[in-house]
């Protein structure tokens, strides 16, 4: 097999977006697939003895990241490296998207030291969400942010924000914090084309879902916060993860699709 691209060992770290959360997936390592695994996939199927290992794990802000994944990541001796967060830390009421930033800064270099190629992911235009709508302001500042660190560390952006199709709710998961199938598969395609990857992800355009009356929506809307939103604040509160207890799903690295060989 010739050698389409210069990457031969890929690791992922990050938190539930990373890990692949909403995109459910039995034969997969953790019982989800995501983004990462997809866009591995793909690597893989373009040169010969790609590796890849995914150290994300759930509700991770980023200082956990940075502390637990970091150096683990780069005791693998990546050429490839992806990193996404700060997510969680924007949610929550009083952060400082610029600190935070500050902070997102000193892991790039970290990753950066040996060479390996960083690709870095901003947020997405969460506005079209009742709920998420009020922190859009504070996502816009961390992004242009998170421009400057990978000006500053010849990075690469996968730019979320300007992915337009992630407006449509077909994209997210029940629980609207996470992605769905369709969504993961649209960020694969954009990762993967801001590598300059060619590749065989086809755009997947979804029939419109059916209007809802206002009513409707709303009884929705109780309902999403009830099951989803409560719960979540819940955890703050009490200073709970959803990744409490929760390991890697690739901790060491392998083929993507060794799970596949074994069934």
């Amino acid at each position: 097999m010739s050698q389409q691209h210069p990457w031969s060992r890929y690791v992922a770290i990050g938190d539930s977006f990373t890990e692949g959360i909403g995109d459910r997936e039995p034969r997969s390592p953790g019982g989800h697939r995501g983004w990462a695994d997809r866009v591995a996939e793909v690597l893989a199927d373009q040169t010969d003895d790609f590796a890849y290992a995914n150290l994300a794990i759930r509700g991770r802000l980023l200082q956990q990241i940075t502390d637990e994944q970091i150096e683990p990541a780069l005791e693998l001796r990546p050429d490839l490296i992806s990193i996404s967060g700060g997510g969680n830390d924007i949610l929550r009421p009083g952060t400082d998207p610029d600190e935070v930033a500050s902070r997102f800064d000193d892991a790039v270099a970290r990753l950066r030291g040996d060479g390996a190629t960083v690709v870095m992911f901003n947020g997405p235009d969460i506005g079209m969400t009742p709920v998420m709508r009020r922190i859009r302001g504070k996502v816009a500042i961390y992004n242009e942010n998170l421009r400057a660190v990978a000006t500053k560390h010849d990075a690469i952006v996968v730019d979320m924000w300007a992915l337009r199709q992630l407006q449509d709710a077909q994209m997210w998961d029940r629980d609207r914090l996470h992605f769905s199938p369709l969504g993961h598969h649209t960020i694969a395609i954009a990762m993967l084309d801001a590598l300059g990857i060619d590749h065989g992800l086809e755009p997947r355009h979804p029939e419109p879902l059916p209007k809802q009356s206002w009513r409707k929506a709303r009884v929705d809307d109780i309902g999403w916060a009830r099951e989803y939103l409560v719960p979540w604040v819940v955890r703050r509160i009490r200073h709970q993860s959803s990744g409490d207890l929760i390991q890697a799903k690739r901790r060491t690295l392998a083929h993507p699709r060794d799970h596949e060989r074994e069934e």
